[in-house]
């Protein structure tokens, strides 16, 4: 089967048809899923989407279960923790609802960790990263927007010139360059190109 689309997350069962992978929906499986708005909800108390996929978290003074439910736990309820927590061998500990996450110096709030000035995320070099609150994206680099182009998504050069995203001056010609353009004043002007007399 060929799917001219392609199928960003998921599988190509037909002419342009695609199965989504679990957490993906759309024509080409390109958009996130949002679990949190399905009925029935899959969690009892409060539910965070992340991408491909969501967090269960309860509310002050209640336990996560492993099924998404949420059990009333006493002692959680003294600590005052934010997104709810966990007991181990007696031990009351905060649980934030992502990896992104990290408790704050109170050891109750959580806090968002910068993944992209930490250095803990991995874009490709075309792309940039783009710090969300529990988590990052990437981001094609200025000048490149994304395509799909034989099989893949990629970030491809925008040609400014042809998509008359630039600001050349009327009598200047425009030169595409990599993520970028160049003008340059015709024959008979003098000037920067954006300015030319």
């Amino acid at each position: 089967a060929i799917c001219g689309h392609g199928c960003k997350y998921g599988e190509c069962t037909g002419p342009n048809k695609c199965k989504c992978f679990p957490g993906f929906t759309g024509k080409t499986c390109n958009q996130d899923l949002n679990e949190c708005g399905l009925k029935p909800r899959p969690c009892e108390h409060r539910c965070m989407n992340t991408h491909g996929s969501y967090k269960c978290y309860c509310l002050n003074g209640y336990t996560l279960m492993p099924d998404g439910t949420c059990a009333s736990s006493r002692t959680c309820a003294m600590v005052n923790c934010q997104y709810g927590c966990e007991e181990v061998k007696g031990e009351v500990q905060c649980l934030c609802p992502s990896g992104g996450l990290q408790l704050g110096p109170n050891g109750r709030t959580c806090i968002d960790i910068d993944e992209c000035s930490t250095g803990k995320a991995v874009c490709s070099y075309n792309r940039r990263c783009i710090n969300t609150f529990g988590s990052y994206y990437c981001k094609c680099q200025l000048g490149y927007e994304l395509k799909y182009i034989s099989g893949r998504y990629d970030c491809v050069d925008v040609n400014e010139c042809v998509t008359n995203r630039h600001r050349c001056n009327l009598h200047a010609e425009c030169l595409n360059t990599e993520g970028s353009f160049k003008c340059k004043c015709k024959q008979g002007y003098r000037g920067s190109g954006f300015d030319c007399a």
